[in-house]
Protein backbone atom coordinates (compact mmCIF):
# COMPACT_ATOMS: atom_id res chain seq x y z
CA UNK A 1 0.00 0.00 0.00
CA UNK A 2 1.40 3.39 -1.16
CA UNK A 3 0.80 6.47 1.60
CA UNK A 4 3.12 8.54 0.38
CA UNK A 5 4.70 9.41 -2.75
CA UNK A 6 6.94 12.18 -4.03
CA UNK A 7 9.04 13.46 -6.94
CA UNK A 8 12.72 13.27 -5.44
CA UNK A 9 14.82 14.09 -8.96
CA UNK A 10 15.51 14.15 -12.71
CA UNK A 11 18.48 13.68 -13.97
CA UNK A 12 20.34 13.29 -17.62
CA UNK A 13 23.35 11.74 -15.86
CA UNK A 14 23.39 8.02 -14.07
CA UNK A 15 26.04 9.69 -11.78
CA UNK A 16 23.56 12.20 -10.60
CA UNK A 17 20.84 10.21 -9.38
CA UNK A 18 20.42 9.84 -5.42
CA UNK A 19 23.07 8.58 -3.33
CA UNK A 20 20.77 7.17 -0.87
CA UNK A 21 20.31 3.20 -0.52
CA UNK A 22 16.59 3.53 -0.86
CA UNK A 23 16.11 -0.16 -2.82
CA UNK A 24 14.74 0.90 -6.97
CA UNK A 25 11.94 -0.46 -9.32
CA UNK A 26 12.44 0.82 -12.40
CA UNK A 27 9.76 0.96 -14.94
CA UNK A 28 10.76 0.57 -18.55
CA UNK A 29 9.24 -0.29 -21.88
CA UNK A 30 8.56 1.34 -25.67
CA UNK A 31 7.85 4.56 -25.97
CA UNK A 32 3.77 5.71 -25.21
CA UNK A 33 3.27 2.41 -23.26
CA UNK A 34 2.06 3.78 -20.50
CA UNK A 35 4.84 3.74 -17.78
CA UNK A 36 4.00 7.22 -16.45
CA UNK A 37 0.16 6.52 -15.97
CA UNK A 38 1.13 3.00 -14.38
CA UNK A 39 3.33 4.99 -11.67
CA UNK A 40 0.77 7.72 -10.90
CA UNK A 41 -2.21 4.69 -10.81
CA UNK A 42 -0.02 2.68 -8.35
CA UNK A 43 0.27 6.00 -6.59
CA UNK A 44 -3.03 7.32 -6.82
CA UNK A 45 -1.77 10.48 -7.86
CA UNK A 46 -2.46 11.64 -11.68
CA UNK A 47 0.27 14.13 -11.61
CA UNK A 48 3.35 12.71 -9.69
CA UNK A 49 4.77 11.55 -13.11
CA UNK A 50 4.55 13.79 -16.10
CA UNK A 51 2.35 11.63 -18.80
CA UNK A 52 2.60 12.86 -22.58
CA UNK A 53 1.05 11.28 -26.22
CA UNK A 54 4.04 12.04 -27.48
CA UNK A 55 6.21 8.94 -27.58
CA UNK A 56 10.12 9.46 -26.49
CA UNK A 57 9.02 12.23 -24.39
CA UNK A 58 10.72 11.19 -21.40
CA UNK A 59 14.81 11.33 -21.58
CA UNK A 60 15.48 11.71 -18.23
CA UNK A 61 15.88 9.36 -15.54
CA UNK A 62 12.67 10.26 -12.74
CA UNK A 63 12.94 9.02 -9.15
CA UNK A 64 9.97 9.22 -6.90
CA UNK A 65 10.16 8.39 -3.24
CA UNK A 66 7.34 6.11 -2.04
CA UNK A 67 6.48 5.67 1.65
CA UNK A 68 10.17 6.92 2.39
CA UNK A 69 11.54 3.66 2.00
CA UNK A 70 11.60 3.00 -1.96
CA UNK A 71 11.91 4.47 -5.10
CA UNK A 72 9.67 3.89 -7.96
CA UNK A 73 12.23 4.53 -11.29
CA UNK A 74 10.63 5.81 -14.40
CA UNK A 75 13.27 5.31 -17.33
CA UNK A 76 13.04 6.50 -20.90
CA UNK A 77 11.85 4.61 -23.20
CA UNK A 78 12.72 2.69 -26.06
CA UNK A 79 12.30 2.16 -29.88
CA UNK A 80 11.54 5.85 -30.38
CA UNK A 81 11.20 6.90 -33.60
CA UNK A 82 10.63 10.44 -34.08
CA UNK A 83 13.96 11.26 -32.53
CA UNK A 84 17.68 11.39 -34.08
CA UNK A 85 20.02 8.94 -33.93
CA UNK A 86 22.43 11.19 -31.66
CA UNK A 87 19.16 11.44 -29.34
CA UNK A 88 18.62 7.56 -29.21
CA UNK A 89 22.06 6.66 -29.00
CA UNK A 90 22.60 9.01 -25.45
CA UNK A 91 19.28 7.66 -24.35
CA UNK A 92 20.59 4.18 -24.86
CA UNK A 93 23.56 5.42 -23.34
CA UNK A 94 21.85 6.82 -20.61
CA UNK A 95 19.62 3.47 -20.19
CA UNK A 96 22.52 0.99 -20.10
CA UNK A 97 24.22 3.43 -17.55
CA UNK A 98 21.37 2.91 -15.24
CA UNK A 99 21.65 -0.90 -15.00
CA UNK A 100 25.05 -1.14 -15.26
CA UNK A 101 25.53 1.46 -12.40
CA UNK A 102 22.50 1.62 -9.88
CA UNK A 103 23.32 -0.88 -7.02
CA UNK A 104 20.17 0.02 -5.42
CA UNK A 105 18.25 -1.22 -8.53
CA UNK A 106 16.15 -4.36 -7.34
CA UNK A 107 14.05 -5.16 -9.97
CA UNK A 108 12.71 -3.69 -13.43
CA UNK A 109 9.29 -3.68 -14.67
CA UNK A 110 9.07 -4.15 -18.38
CA UNK A 111 6.14 -2.89 -19.76
CA UNK A 112 4.34 -4.16 -22.69
CA UNK A 113 1.18 -3.10 -24.81
CA UNK A 114 -1.09 -5.85 -24.34
CA UNK A 115 -2.71 -5.03 -27.61
CA UNK A 116 0.42 -5.75 -29.91
CA UNK A 117 2.12 -8.73 -31.26
CA UNK A 118 5.32 -9.55 -29.94
CA UNK A 119 7.72 -6.90 -31.13
CA UNK A 120 11.40 -8.27 -31.30
CA UNK A 121 12.49 -5.09 -29.55
CA UNK A 122 10.91 -5.93 -26.73
CA UNK A 123 12.23 -9.79 -26.74
CA UNK A 124 15.27 -8.43 -27.58
CA UNK A 125 15.20 -6.44 -24.80
CA UNK A 126 13.78 -8.89 -22.10
CA UNK A 127 16.75 -11.55 -23.54
CA UNK A 128 19.55 -8.75 -22.56
CA UNK A 129 18.11 -8.10 -19.37
CA UNK A 130 18.41 -11.83 -18.78
CA UNK A 131 22.00 -12.42 -20.28
CA UNK A 132 22.70 -8.96 -17.71
CA UNK A 133 21.10 -11.04 -14.93
CA UNK A 134 19.30 -8.14 -13.99
CA UNK A 135 16.14 -9.00 -12.10
CA UNK A 136 12.82 -8.04 -13.81
CA UNK A 137 9.22 -9.17 -14.24
CA UNK A 138 7.12 -8.20 -17.32
CA UNK A 139 3.89 -5.88 -16.92
CA UNK A 140 0.94 -5.86 -19.45
CA UNK A 141 -0.72 -2.63 -19.65
CA UNK A 142 -3.99 -1.19 -21.31
CA UNK A 143 -5.73 -4.73 -20.73
CA UNK A 144 -8.45 -2.60 -20.47
CA UNK A 145 -8.52 -2.23 -23.78
CA UNK A 146 -8.94 -6.06 -24.72
CA UNK A 147 -11.48 -8.84 -23.65
CA UNK A 148 -10.25 -11.22 -21.43
CA UNK A 149 -10.03 -13.86 -24.18
CA UNK A 150 -7.69 -10.93 -26.42
CA UNK A 151 -5.67 -10.38 -23.19
CA UNK A 152 -5.25 -14.81 -22.50
CA UNK A 153 -4.41 -15.23 -25.88
CA UNK A 154 -1.78 -12.06 -26.67
CA UNK A 155 0.14 -12.98 -23.49
CA UNK A 156 0.03 -16.67 -24.55
CA UNK A 157 1.84 -15.96 -27.48
CA UNK A 158 4.27 -13.92 -25.47
CA UNK A 159 5.12 -16.45 -23.18
CA UNK A 160 5.96 -19.18 -26.56
CA UNK A 161 7.86 -16.55 -27.84
CA UNK A 162 10.03 -16.49 -24.62
CA UNK A 163 10.33 -20.26 -24.74
CA UNK A 164 11.25 -20.44 -28.19
CA UNK A 165 14.21 -18.02 -27.80
CA UNK A 166 15.36 -20.54 -24.93
CA UNK A 167 13.63 -19.53 -21.51
CA UNK A 168 13.75 -22.31 -19.41
CA UNK A 169 11.08 -20.76 -17.42
CA UNK A 170 8.84 -17.40 -17.67
CA UNK A 171 9.39 -14.75 -15.30
CA UNK A 172 6.75 -12.87 -13.45
CA UNK A 173 3.62 -11.37 -15.46
CA UNK A 174 1.47 -8.91 -14.68
CA UNK A 175 -2.21 -7.58 -16.10
CA UNK A 176 -2.67 -4.03 -15.68
CA UNK A 177 -4.83 -0.83 -16.54
CA UNK A 178 -3.80 1.96 -15.42
CA UNK A 179 -7.75 3.37 -16.38
CA UNK A 180 -9.35 0.75 -13.88
CA UNK A 181 -6.10 0.40 -11.48
CA UNK A 182 -6.33 -3.01 -12.42
CA UNK A 183 -2.88 -5.38 -11.52
CA UNK A 184 -1.74 -2.34 -9.06
CA UNK A 185 -2.55 -4.38 -5.99
CA UNK A 186 -0.44 -7.49 -7.35
CA UNK A 187 2.37 -5.12 -8.33
CA UNK A 188 2.40 -3.45 -5.49
CA UNK A 189 2.36 -6.78 -3.69
CA UNK A 190 5.39 -7.73 -5.30
CA UNK A 191 7.44 -4.86 -4.58
CA UNK A 192 6.24 -5.20 -0.95
CA UNK A 193 8.00 -9.20 -0.95
CA UNK A 194 10.59 -8.47 -2.33
CA UNK A 195 11.53 -5.36 0.18
CA UNK A 196 10.92 -7.39 3.05
CA UNK A 197 13.43 -9.56 2.06
CA UNK A 198 15.88 -7.38 1.29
Amino acid sequence: MIHSARFLVSNSAVDHCPKSSFPEYAFIGRSNVGKSSLINAMANNKKLAKTSGTPGKTKLINHFLINDAWCMVDLPGYGYAKISKKERNELKKLINGYFAKRKQLVNTFILIDSRHKPQDIDIDFINTMGAQKHPFSIVFTKIDKLSHGQRQNNISVYKSQLLERGWECIPPLFESSAKTGEGKKEILSYIESINSNL
